[in-house]
């Protein structure tokens, strides 16, 4: 694949480490586990996000945009990443940031994530849950181009076909890292939400013929809803490099069993999850996303899903930033001098 054909600006720091996870593959007593570390990308904290806004800043300023407009959840890790981009750009950005969760936390609601969308300058627009987010984005942008504005609208979470490229890149990056490695690579595991980063690494992975499936736990979506949404993502943006056809159906595998109460709300895994990736890897993993994906992974194995010698990567959808607006749920005693 010659990706160069598509538009990219490259701001991400790239290569992201691939590095192991012994003590905590000790602990549990399975697999050999790694960590694909993309939230060492960049761009005010960095996550998953930061390799796709290097397509779709490009496209934007194919276009002669000079406003940003996107959406995501209250604590969105989107919205930072696409914020800080368009700081380093000099473009104007607005943020619709969702109350998907009704906290009313004052943390959840102004620190983490909020607090530095601000910080990047960003225009923050909050919205009612189930709200249609594409909707209020045009008329935003509506209003912007009356008055002389040239807005580009990116989609929540960066996924469509163009943002998705940038995880067809980390296939690549991926897949070369652990041949250098000679690490057989057994199974992906990862957070999955808006479908971008699991269609884009489905594609990428087929089109190579790699042989490494690939499991998103789901973080918001049923199964099958997940599972089409990913699918139909990683169709279009096979298309879009021309390899119509290369993924399949069965390719596509979401586990939607860690969700709990919803959406950016709280479960004993995830508290659980986030607590040993600190004190055994000294890595911090969010609450939305990794933190479920990783308390997904924990019970799989704890349920023998996966062969002892197997090698599993974790890939790290970045977000730490996140913990901050969380705090409480930690529930930490009070220290002493």
């Amino acid at each position: 694949m010659h990706l160069s054909r598509f538009p990219r600006l490259h701001f991400a720091h790239l290569p992201t480490p691939l590095e192991p996870m012994p003590a905590l593959s000790k602990v549990l007593g399975g697999p050999n586990l790694w960590i694909k570390r993309d939230d060492c990308t960049g761009l005010a904290g960095g996550g998953n996000k930061t390799r796709k806004l290097e397509f779709l800043l490009a496209d934007a300023l194919d276009k002669n945009a000079d406003t940003i407009i996107t959406q995501g959840a209250t604590q969105s890790n989107h919205a930072r990443q696409t914020a800080a981009i368009a700081a380093k750009l000099g473009l104007e950005c607005h943020l619709l940031l969702e109350d998907r969760t009704g906290s009313d936390k004052v943390d959840y609601n102004y620190n983490g994530n909020v607090m530095l969308d601000q910080l990047l300058g960003a225009n923050l627009t909050k919205v009612a849950a189930d709200t249609d987010m594409n909707a209020a984005m045009e008329s935003i942008a509506s209003e912007l181009r009356d008055n002389g504005k040239k807005p580009y609208i990116i989609p929540g979470g960066g996924s469509n076909e163009i943002g998705a490229l940038g995880y067809v890149n980390a296939a690549l990056e991926l897949v070369h890292q652990a041949n250098s490695q000679s690490l057989k690579i057994d199974h992906i595991i990862h957070a999955t939400g808006s479908a971008g980063t699991q269609a884009g690494l489905v594609t990428g992975l087929m089109a190579m013929n790699s042989q490494i499936p690939v499991m998103g736990i789901g973080v918001r979506a049923p199964k099958q809803k997940q599972e089409s949404n990913v699918f139909a993502l990683a169709e279009r943006t096979a298309d879009y490099i021309s390899a119509s056809g290369v993924v399949a159906r069965k390719d596509i595998v979401a586990n939607c069993d860690y969700v709990g109460d919803g959406y950016g709300i709280p479960t004993d895994g995830m508290l659980e999850a986030v607590t040993m990736l600190a004190r055994y890897e000294a890595i911090l993993l969010d609450p939305v996303y990794s933190g479920k994906g990783m308390a997904g992974l924990i019970d799989l194995i704890r349920n023998k899903k996966f062969a002892d010698n197997a090698n599993i990567v974790f890939l790290h959808t970045g977000g730490a930033q996140g913990l901050f607006g969380y705090r409480e749920v930690f529930d930490f005693p009070a220290y002493t001098q």
